[in-house]
């Protein structure tokens, strides 16, 4: 069995090793924001395991139960997920899971989305002078809290999943001291051809994301960093 992040996106930017075991499988249990372009042509049976917002193809224990039942069977397993398996994507509970039922597991990393979206939105996370570190938070959290820290002005925030509950949690931030006024961007399909790029406020975001008509899957970066850089950077 293999968990395998696929990358943020782009289908050349999953690991060698992830694509080696992806040609190699019998079975592919994939992810919603796995490129379907990464399996369409190669000899092996499709399992859809995607979780978008209101629409869960397999509940968490399905997919644990379904990853047990074809490693028993003896399969060469591959289960793909977009980003990296044991960033904000609940790889970790299907690695426990298999572990406590006796299921030898690889894990492989990917380049997940939230370093690469900001990337390729031309937004460096860490900038001498303005940004010394970053911190990657969830905004979709059981109890309806993510687990913002107090405003840090040297201190990149980025929020993955947050676009549904946008309107729950950016008052928060406010809340914690974050000026209205700080630089804020929303990536959009990263590393896809219909890649966007919102560049806003956090004081103005609500307001200028109805207007663009923001969608999922989004990444937000929120700091001065948001905005420095370039339009695109590594798209040529």
């Amino acid at each position: 069995m293999y968990l395998v992040g696929a990358g943020p996106g782009s289908v050349d930017l999953i690991t060698l090793r992830g694509w080696s075991l992806l040609q190699t499988a019998d079975v592919a249990v994939v992810d919603a924001l796995a490129d379907p372009a990464l399996f369409q042509h190669l000899p092996l049976h499709i399992i859809d395991a995607g979780k978008r917002a209101g629409n869960h193809g397999l509940q968490q224990a399905q997919i644990h139960e379904k990853l047990i039942e074809l490693a028993h069977q003896g399969l060469a397993v591959v289960r793909l997920k977009g980003g990296d398996p044991f960033v904000l994507g609940r790889g970790s509970e299907e690695a426990l899971a298999l572990a406590q039922a006796g299921v030898p597991c690889e894990v492989v990393p990917g380049v997940s989305s939230a370093l690469a979206a900001p990337t390729l939105a031309g937004i460096a996370l860490t900038h001498r002078g303005v940004a010394e570190g970053f911190s990657v938070v969830s905004a979709h959290v059981g109890d309806g809290r993510p687990p913002f820290g107090p405003y840090h002005e040297r201190l990149t925030l980025v929020v993955v999943m947050g676009v549904a509950n946008r309107e729950q949690w950016l008052p928060q931030l406010l809340a914690l001291g974050y000026p209205p006024q700080l630089p804020m961007a929303w990536i959009t399909w990263a590393a896809r051809a219909e890649q966007t790029v919102l560049r806003t406020t956090l004081g103005a975001c609500l307001s200028d994301a109805r207007s663009a008509g923001l969608r999922s899957p989004s990444i937000a970066v929120i700091g001065p960093v948001a905005a420095m850089g370039q339009p695109a950077i590594g798209q040529l």
